[in-house]
């Protein structure tokens, strides 16, 4: 656990650094875009702005991940981070749109760009962005994965403007900056639609990415003494843990025989889905509905806790 905190004290250090570096970027490039008349440069420089209000709430969401449980929020703020990824991604599709309008326009009518300026801040811009996303890795924690596509589709579109420079310069073919804006403009709806995807799923709790509820049921009805599971849910409590409940039909007996059966349910559930966080209501009789069934008043069960 002390590595935990201390693996997410460094990165909500890494999102505070690189904030504060692209937004001293976004100046540069916002005040040369406008000198140069380059849209693939403003265009990038907003790219760029929206990696500020990304790291941002990265940092934030990192924070509210490592607070613990209290008595209003029993579960943690482990969805604090999804839903700053989920914001996070929206903000780049709406961004993107307003782009490939502005870009059309560019496209009707060309406009004549100081490309030198285009290509010394895209290089610094190109040197940044790795030096950010490297820092902050490839993480399977959704929030930190949100705030990496943002660099690496802010590198890429550095080599574009670098690339679309050298065109112009050489061949002196302006509608390639417009083209080039169009292009960063999908690439950022392409970096966002997964992020976006998988975050909207858990913040309507469907089932975690990789799960298929018939495996989880399968398994669970092989271990012995399991007659039968039903009213089976399972959700993401944050970007990575996972929590399930459901209720399972054992033969009748008192709770110290059926510990062994929960022991062996909650060990195949950590083992091979890696589910934590489990709520088990045992049964000995068939519930009438399978959602939200109501248990005959003085019949004996027993609900077990288990979780890290």
């Amino acid at each position: 656990m002390a590595h935990h905190h201390h693996h997410q004290h460094q990165s909500s250090r890494v999102l505070i650094g690189s904030l504060i570096v692209t937004v001293l970027f976004v100046v540069v490039e916002v005040v040369v875009g406008f000198r140069a008349h380059s849209l693939a440069l403003i265009s990038d420089a907003g790219h760029n702005f929206s990696d500020v209000f990304a790291l941002g709430l990265g940092a934030l969401g990192v924070y509210f991940q490592t607070r613990p449980a209290d008595h209003r929020k029993t579960f943690g703020y482990q969805r604090a981070g999804v839903l700053a990824a989920f914001v996070n991604a929206l903000t780049l599709v709406v961004f993107a749109a307003i782009l490939l309008y502005e870009s059309w326009v560019r496209l009707l009518h060309p406009e004549p760009v100081a490309e030198i300026a285009m290509l010394w801040v895209s290089a610094v811009g190109l040197a940044m962005n790795l030096a950010i996303a490297l820092s902050i890795g490839g993480h399977g924690d959704l929030n930190l994965r949100a705030a990496w596509l943002h660099q690496l589709g802010d590198a890429a579109s550095c080599v574009g403007i670098i690339i679309g420079a050298l065109l112009i310069r050489y061949t002196g073919w302006l509608a390639v900056d417009p083209i080039l804006s169009i292009l960063i403009a999908i690439l950022m709806a392409a970096s966002a639609w997964g992020v976006l995807r998988d975050s909207l799923n858990i913040l309507l709790e469907g089932l975690p990415k990789g799960l298929r509820l018939a495996d989880v049921t399968r398994d669970l009805n092989s271990v012995a003494g399991v007659i039968d599971v039903h009213d089976l849910h399972i959700w993401n409590l944050g970007s990575e843990a996972r929590a399930l409940s459901c209720h399972v039909l054992i033969e009748d007996m008192p709770p110290s025989a059926s510990d062994s059966i929960l022991r062996q349910i909650n060990g195949l559930l950590c083992d091979h889905f890696e589910i934590h966080h489990t709520t088990i209501q045992f049964e000995h009789e068939n519930c009438e509905t399978a959602h939200g069934c109501v248990m005959p008043v003085g019949m004996e069960e027993a609900h077990h806790h288990h979780g890290h």
